[in-house]
């Protein structure tokens, strides 16, 4: 048995450490002194402190934790490979940030201002034909990319020729970028039962060119543009039309990217 000054140091933890998890019932001691209150602990509990320790690495919670170290092996395992998976999709985002960060940074050190200028407009869409795939995804980069390759594919299958930019359409009345339905539509040239007209509209139009990450002040500008402007009415949802995507240029600042939202005027 080890006193808990000890076992904190064979296992590099502070004793005020290993109070705290006993008090919340991670790990308790293998025996206490009913005199004086004295911790002490076993060797057979450097496992189980081992896997604790492995445990808070992997990002869990402590309260997670004490639920965890009840379950089987099998029944940890896959919850080790549920929280792989969180952890690589915050570092997924933490990557987006950095980069992001960088862009910005790169930018006020060459004295450009982080505030794009729209020219924001009102103009007639023609009549499109398209082929669709509606999917409710999450608004992010790899969710809309198998949409997108997924609307590629079914279009390839059908036969179909790409005939002008593909584009998303978000549905529903307001953004949820968790959970959101999602319509990709790609301009088509053949007529097909899987294939739709889109009727000439009215919108109200901002061109954003640069990264995809960026794109949410376009819709800013929009925003401010018909509070300026209350003649023009909102009738639908809105579109990204991409003029510029991934496959046409080399860089995220090539980029090019129509927001439409369809008016009408009073």
């Amino acid at each position: 048995m080890f006193t808990i000054g000890e076992f904190s140091k064979f296992c590099c933890i502070s004793a005020r450490m290993l109070r705290h998890y006993d008090r919340i019932g991670l790990l308790h001691p293998a025996a206490t002194d009913e005199q004086n209150g004295y911790r002490y602990y076993d060797s057979s509990q450097i496992p189980t402190f081992q896997r604790i320790e492995k445990l808070k690495q992997y990002g869990f919670s402590l309260a997670e934790i004490k639920r965890l170290l009840t379950l089987t092996e099998a029944e940890l395992n896959i919850q080790i490979l549920l929280q792989y998976e969180r952890v690589k999709e915050q570092a997924a985002s933490l990557t987006e940030t950095l980069t992001c960060m960088e862009r910005d940074i790169s930018h006020f050190k060459e004295g450009i201002t982080m505030n794009r200028n729209y020219h924001v407009i009102v103009m007639n869409t023609p009549e499109q034909r398209v082929f669709s795939v509606k999917r409710t995804i999450a608004v992010k980069a790899q969710d809309i990319h198998g949409l997108i390759s997924d609307l590629m594919t079914q279009a390839k299958e059908r036969g179909l020729h790409r005939a002008g930019p593909c584009q998303l359409v978000y549905m529903g009345n307001e953004f949820n970028e968790d959970r959101m339905e999602v319509e990709a539509q790609l301009q088509v040239a053949e007529a097909h039962p899987d294939t739709k007209l889109l009727p000439e509209s009215l919108c109200v139009t901002a061109i954003h060119q640069g990264p995809l990450e960026e794109v949410h002040t376009g819709y800013q500008a929009i925003g401010q543009y018909l509070d300026q402007h209350p003649e023009y009415q909102l009738t639908g949802i809105s579109i990204e039309r991409y003029l510029k995507d991934e496959n046409m240029v080399s860089s995220a600042e090539e980029l090019e990217t129509a927001i439409l939202f369809p008016v009408e005027k009073a």
